[in-house]
């Protein structure tokens, strides 16, 4: 297992990990966090190159995908950087990339009353005005009613401009981001583009930037 103890604090600058080979050729894989080697519970920066394929397979309990380069593709269409995929229990697919592409990838962490598929192009989707200076651009939001307190999963993004402090907050549920550009930086550390950081239930930091600096950000879903 690699980073399961979800009351733990995780950095992983991805620039400074190898890529390991997955079981197909031309699939690549930096682990962010992992359950078993090839099923369970999984985070990774994915890269396919020009022509790679994976065989179709389904994926249970679900998989979150944001293209971060090139274009992915599948049976059902064609995904430049910037697309947010979801895909839920019960949808097979055999994905591709005739160019190639690199992927920040989810697996196995769905809800399981969490059936729904998306499909967004955020590179034409509007920002919506955020506290301060920032901009959000929500992806998807779920509520578990199935267990109490009831729990609000919440995936965005979000866009800092150069110079935005943020207010010193508490994360109800944890907290994920990946540094897709800039420098996102709290008390803890300064985390480049390219950074993974997870922060577990009812952490807390003060985070701001000092250039334009654009995170996914995902709340809500940790242990609680």
């Amino acid at each position: 297992m690699l980073n399961l103890d979800f009351t733990k604090h995780v950095f992983i600058n991805s620039n400074l990990e190898d890529w390991q080979p997955s079981p197909m050729a031309g699939v690549w894989r930096k682990r962010l966090a992992r359950e078993e080697a090839e099923r369970g519970h999984a985070t990774s920066i994915v890269k396919y190159d020009a022509g790679a394929s994976f065989n179709s397979h389904p994926h249970p309990l679900g998989e979150e995908i944001f293209v971060l380069e090139g274009i992915f593709s599948d049976e059902t269409g064609d995904y430049p950087a910037g697309s947010y995929i979801r895909n839920p229990e019960g949808f097979s697919h055999a994905p591709f990339s005739k160019e190639g592409c690199t992927l920040f990838v989810k697996l196995h962490q769905f809800q399981t009353t969490d059936t729904a598929q998306v499909r967004i192009d955020t590179k034409n989707t509007d920002w919506l005005p955020g506290l301060g200076g920032l901009k959000v651009m929500p992806l998807y939001q779920f509520t578990n009613n199935s267990i109490m307190p009831a729990v609000n999963e919440s995936t965005a993004l979000v866009l800092w401009p150069a110079g935005e402090h943020f207010q010193p907050h508490t994360n109800f549920g944890g907290e994920e981001i990946l540094v897709i550009s800039g420098e996102f930086i709290d008390e803890h550390g300064r985390y480049p583009a390219g950074s993974w950081i997870r922060s577990p239930h009812l952490s807390k930091h003060n985070p701001y930037v000092e250039q334009d600096t654009l995170i996914l950000v995902k709340v809500g879903h940790l242990p609680i």
